[in-house]
């Protein structure tokens, strides 16, 4: 790998984190008034007692999250918290600060969402290689690409709620929500353990039915194309084995896009499935960006969407430089 690609492929990555950053810190401000005023007039409509002077008590909010600064100043003030890992207060649950909120959310998420992307990419591929392969009965074949088409179609938070309904409220095998029971401390022990995974396993099991039938479409477009191609010919005529056909030759080749695929896909990780996370009630990111959202909370938002555009961009970069070891085609040596 040359270096002068490197170096252009990590300047590129800088340059999206400066653009991520600035619309970051642009977009809150473009909107009338500020966060901080327009949360604690909502507050006083629904009751809450603020107690003193409200124009006082809004001077004083503004100056403690830094409204009270020129723009300049808060945009310097924003970059110098962001290399420091400090993303502010959060409004709503003030004093508690963005990362703590983050930091406490995170690996909820990339537990759960991360494990089920991962376990439906593997499944999802394979299942799609395999229905593309002439070795495979036609019989099978047919059965199951229309449930592959019927399911690729269904949105994860459908199938959600259909698993709540059958395994939480009509049979009562799993709990219908929460990360864990009231009861149970999690920590590095079994029962905790087992906790746990009963309470991440609807939410997950819809995630992975949802997104297995995405990957075993793509990947069996794709090994249908390979299967032409003269490389192909040229192994089969040497004698080679199905095995090493099937894997070394047919899906090897066709993987590149379900790689780039799978890159950003955990890239959204950790985002979070905020959908399925709120039918379920479980405390990841995406509740936390939901329960942002609810609240007007500016600040969590910002520091929520930042994360995700630093994810994705971090991990399209690192495929970007293992794509020569997955395809030897690919070279970003100089060209003579």
């Amino acid at each position: 790998m040359h270096l002068n690609y490197i170096f252009t492929r990590v300047g590129a990555f800088f340059l999206v984190v400066f653009v991520a950053v600035t619309v970051n810190f642009i977009v809150p401000r473009l909107a009338p008034g500020d966060p901080v005023t327009q949360r604690l007039e909502a507050m006083a409509n629904q009751g809450t007692a603020l107690g003193g002077d409200f124009t006082k008590l809004v001077e004083a909010y503004k100056a403690k999250f830094g409204y009270d600064k020129p723009l300049w100043q808060q945009y310097l003030s924003y970059w110098g918290d962001i290399f420091r890992g400090d993303l502010g207060y959060s409004i709503s649950r003030y004093p508690a600060r963005v990362w703590e909120i983050i930091k406490k959310a995170l690996p909820w998420t990339i537990g759960m969402l991360g494990t089920a992307t991962l376990l439906a990419f593997t499944v999802g591929t394979l299942a799609g290689a395999l229905l593309a392969w002439p070795t495979t009965p036609a019989a099978l074949t047919k059965a199951f690409i229309p449930l592959l088409i019927i399911f690729s179609a269904i949105p994860y938070y459908l199938l959600g709620l259909l698993l709540l309904f059958l395994f939480s409220l009509t049979w009562n095998i799993l709990p219908s929500g929460g990360g864990h029971s009231i009861f149970v401390q999690p920590g590095w022990n079994w029962p905790s353990f087992v906790d746990l995974l009963k309470h991440a396993l609807l939410p997950a099991l819809s995630i992975v039915i949802a997104s297995v039938a995405f990957w075993a479409l793509g990947m069996r477009g794709m090994m249908v194309t390979v299967q032409g191609e003269d490389y192909m010919t040229l192994a089969e005529a040497k004698g080679l084995s199905r095995t090493r056909l099937f894997f070394r030759y047919g899906m090897r080749n066709a993987f590149l896009p379900q790689a780039t695929h799978l890159a950003m896909a955990m890239g959204h990780v950790v985002s979070g499935a905020v959908l399925v996370e709120v039918i379920f009630r479980y405390p990841g990111i995406g509740y936390a960006l939901y329960e942002a959202i609810s609240g007007k909370d500016f600040f969590v938002m910002q520091g929520i969407l930042l994360l995700l555009i630093l994810s994705i961009a971090l991990t399209l970069m690192i495929m970007d430089f293992i794509y020569p070891l997955l395809d030897p085609r690919v070279s970003y040596g100089r060209q003579n």
